[in-house]
């Protein structure tokens, strides 16, 4: 099993505490919190796109490009670029750019966002958020594997000439998952062009994302792709991780947090159904408690799911050095545990190959 950690880089105030860092300082802990990832091991950081609410992630391909400059081995993922609303030739040419400082590192989550009021923001209609996204992606895919592109869509400009993007992405086309949290829709699109899915399992009960999941395989192989090349991620509740010595010393330190932050259904572009913190470790995602809490609920997870890749998300209204303390504690009480005990001997391995031979075959031409 692959380990993630993403961050959608909400700008919050501890709902206990009322303390708030500066925007500088928030985004520079995002670049700190990367580089000690990478430190620890983790195969890769994400960074969520939103623009609405409280969060400063509107320009991820920004902090993606300062990560290429400050790691050197960590795999880069967006978490998720929001397609919908933005422009496939200005996404192509941005995220190859970043493809190209990392030397090929780049992978995208994208999907349609969960926040309705960024599509009248950019002057688009909610009603078409899933043609958007279904048209959007075909012409990226073009614009990634070929040259001289000519287009026309219903929501774009026609490429009357013949276009090619540049850069061109470093050694093929990068590795694109489809992020989904509620709908059936993004499932299917995965499934249509061979993609791996990526759930965010962040707020609701696990059977309603093995609903999004199982409809993903069986799509997968009704569109005839060979199912050994399905990939599924796996996010980890809403409110971050939190790890300590006993769950019930989890629970007393961090359940104030989580649940000043769900009270009122408040959680930035969600309703969680878990109210309190005894609900969210008994039977939701959260991953808080004892390191062996929280290996059993990915083990639980994994075999009901059988994920590939698992992402984690640090508590940032925290002090910094907490969440650097919780993310150090994951990596080297968690990760090998999860890896040896969640995962067949080969599964990482297979992963990592597919995706080199994706890279050197252009296997999203079709």
């Amino acid at each position: 099993m692959k380990f993630q950690v993403l961050d959608i880089i909400p700008h919050l105030k501890n709902p206990v505490t009322g303390e708030i860092v500066s925007t500088a300082d928030r985004l520079n802990r995002v670049l700190e919190t990367a580089q000690r990832a990478e430190e620890l091991g983790y195969d890769s950081f994400s960074v969520g796109e939103r623009h609405a609410g409280a969060f400063i992630s509107s320009s991820p391909t920004t902090v993606l490009a300062a990560f290429a400059a400050v790691t050197s081995r960590i795999r880069l993922q967006s978490g998720v670029t929001v397609l919908s609303v933005l422009d496939p030739v200005r996404v192509a040419e941005d995220y190859a750019t970043i493809d190209q400082l990392s030397r090929g590192r780049l992978e995208l989550v994208i999907g349609k966002g969960n926040e309705v009021l960024q599509y009248p923001l950019f002057g688009l209609d909610l009603e078409d958020q899933w043609e958007l996204l279904a048209e959007k992606y075909g012409l990226l895919r073009r614009l990634w594997t070929e040259e001289n592109v000519t287009w026309s869509g219903k929501f774009r400009p026609a490429l009357t000439e013949p276009t090619t993007t540049t850069p061109r992405p470093f050694a093929g086309a990068p590795r694109v998952w489809h992020g989904s949290a509620t709908s059936l829709t993004s499932a299917a699109l995965a499934a249509q062009w061979g993609d791996p899915l990526f759930t965010a399992n962040a707020i609701q009960p696990r059977e309603n994302y093995k609903v999004l999941i199982d409809h993903y395989r069986e799509e997968y192989e009704r569109q005839g792709h060979d199912p050994r090349h399905q990939y599924l991620g796996s996010g980890a509740g809403a409110g971050g991780v939190f790890i300590a010595d006993t769950t019930q010393e989890a629970k007393r330190q961090f359940g104030p947090v989580y649940e000043a932050l769900t009270a009122g259904r408040n959680v930035p572009g969600n309703n969680s159904p878990y109210r309190d913190i005894d609900h969210a470790v008994a039977e939701g995602p959260a991953l808080v408690g004892s390191p062996e809490q929280v290996i059993d609920k990915i083990l639980s997870y994994h075999e009901l799911d059988g994920h590939d890749l698992q992402s984690i998300s640090l508590p940032t209204t925290l002090p910094f050095g907490q969440q650097l303390d919780i993310l150090e504690r994951f990596a080297l009480e968690v990760i090998p545990a999860g890896i040896a005990d969640a995962t067949e001997p080969d599964a990482a391995a297979r992963v990592a190959t597919d995706h080199a031979n994706h890279r050197s075959s252009n296997a999203y031409a079709h």
